[in-house]
């Protein structure tokens, strides 16, 4: 898939560096052409000299190197890649990226280039989590700009959190996914997956069964097949796919807020089994027991229903909507009626009853409900269910 791709890869200054070694011998491995750009506060982690025997490239270094100015400008080795990678992208960097400056040569790079960027965060979990970086954060993603990563995770400064770079293979599928040429590309589409949590007190919470395994098929698909994909997931018991842009939430409301920022959007497949209800009354402390062998009152607030709430938009509404429906009795009857509730254009119900092993399992047995009518799939595996689901969406978005 990288045969023959030319990738301008940036290299930031952060302990993080020494992976991008790694990223392009993974890249040249796959038969990409890797152009590399080091900072000057890359090279405390990096030497030129590494970097350019791995890429077998020159390196650049210098916005005002004259021979190089008058060999190959910084216009033109901007457009000459057919991907910008930022590997790792320090906090500065995408400071300067949110704010538009353009001071060194990588900035100017990014400033100039005509061409998609994809950049891989690394940065300590506490700058990570500043407001400043949350904001360029949100700017970026609104530039179009994709994210491989964060990953959580223990950090060279000895803390744990959000901001460790993503391994090289994880930014390798991002790159392919963002350079495959699939019926999907140019398109954007928004998929829901896993469970939600609503809180009981700080230890407790109402749940329902939800591995996320679909959904993280089902997104893992739309990607291979050229698609952006916002990945919006509840706490999941598998991990998301690499190659779309993750967005982590508990609970229905934070879920609903995720799904609004990523539009607009051609499509939002809603595969996440979101909890109808939340505890109106949740203890901001752990609840004890009072011997007397009570239980406590809670009081049950209905959650937002974010398949209606995007399937009935007006302006700005997704070409294709897609719900699923979890039954355990008239699968059919149950997930039609939905449908029409809804507002949505297809929903994909299967039979969760424990007798299926469906929830939780490796294998889906699914009917697609459409304007059409019902068509029941055979039962297979979730990742077959996801490529048969995708092609089908792609053949929609045509």
């Amino acid at each position: 898939m990288l045969a023959g791709k030319r990738i301008l890869l940036i290299i930031g200054g952060g302990i993080a560096a020494f992976k991008s070694l790694d990223l392009i011998r993974r890249l040249r491995e796959r038969g990409a052409r890797v152009t590399p750009v080091l900072t000057r506060a890359a090279e405390e982690f990096v030497t030129p000299l590494s970097t350019s025997a791995l890429a077998a490239e020159k390196v650049y270094r210098d916005l005002f190197d004259l021979t190089d100015e008058a060999e190959m400008g910084h216009i033109e080795l901007s457009r000459a890649a057919d991907l910008v990678v930022v590997a790792p992208a320090t906090a500065d960097l995408m400071g300067k990226m949110a704010a538009g400056l353009a001071n060194d040569l990588a900035s100017t790079l990014l400033m100039a280039t005509d061409k998609r960027v994809l950049i891989a965060p690394a940065m300590n979990v506490r700058m990570w989590q500043h407001p400043a970086a949350q904001r360029n954060i949100a700017t970026l993603k609104g530039d179009g700009i994709l994210f491989a990563g964060p990953n959580e995770g223990s950090m060279a400064c000895g803390e744990y959190g959000p901001g460790r770079m993503a391994e090289p293979l994880e930014i390798v599928a991002a790159i392919e996914a963002a350079l495959a040429d699939g019926p999907l590309k140019g398109r954007r589409i928004i998929v829901t997956s896993g469970p939600t949590h609503e809180p009981i007190d700080p230890v407790r919470y109402i749940a329902n069964r939800s591995s996320g395994a679909q959904g993280t098929a089902l997104a893992r698909a739309l990607a291979g097949l050229g698609a952006e994909v916002v990945f919006v997931t509840g706490p999941a018991d598998v991990p998301p796919p690499a190659g779309v842009t993750v967005e982590r939430v508990e609970t229905a409301r934070q879920m609903l807020a995720a799904v609004e920022d990523a539009l607009p959007a051609d499509a939002a497949v809603f595969a996440a089994a979101v909890a109808d209800w939340r505890v109106a009354n949740a203890s901001a402390s752990k609840v004890k027991k009072d011997g007397g062998g009570r239980l406590p009152a809670l009081e049950f607030a209905e959650n937002p229903d974010i398949l209606a709430r995007v399937a009935q938009m007006g302006d700005g509404r997704p070409a294709l909507v897609v719900g699923f429906a979890a039954e355990t009795d008239d699968v059919i009857a149950h997930a039609t009626a939905k449908r029409g509730r809804k507002g949505c254009d297809w929903i994909v119900a299967n039979d969760v009853s424990p007798a299926t092993g469906i929830m939780g399992g490796t294998e889906n047995a699914v009917t697609l409900i459409t304007a059409e009518g019902a068509q029941s799939w055979p039962r297979m595996a979730k990742e077959q269910v996801a490529n048969r689901l995708a092609q089908m969406i792609a053949e929609a978005l045509a």
